[in-house]
């Protein structure tokens, strides 16, 4: 699992990249669930064929939350990954 340091006023983006799994398939949807405080920036889950992306906000300095990427995928595979994202005053 990756983990990903984040200031507590930024709003960055975090990608997934599903190619080298996919191998031929692709991505047909993708949703995101992220612990309390982070909070998913409205409009900024996207997805292409192999990647998919979406923008983070809050938290609380000091804290770890979990980020839970869940895709399905047009041979009707469905997969979930997870980062860790530590708060951090940076």
């Amino acid at each position: 699992m990756k983990a990903f340091v984040k200031d507590p006023q930024a709003r960055i983006d975090y990608t997934f990249d599903w190619g080298p799994w996919l191998r031929t398939d692709t991505i047909t949807a993708s949703s995101w669930v992220a612990e309390s405080p982070l909070t998913v920036a409205i409009g900024s889950e996207t997805y292409t064929d192999t990647t998919t992306t979406l923008y983070l906000t809050g938290g609380d300095e000091g804290g770890d939350y979990m980020v839970t990427n869940h895709i399905v995928t047009a041979g009707g595979r469905i997969d979930e990954r997870s980062m860790q994202i530590k708060v951090r005053q940076r």
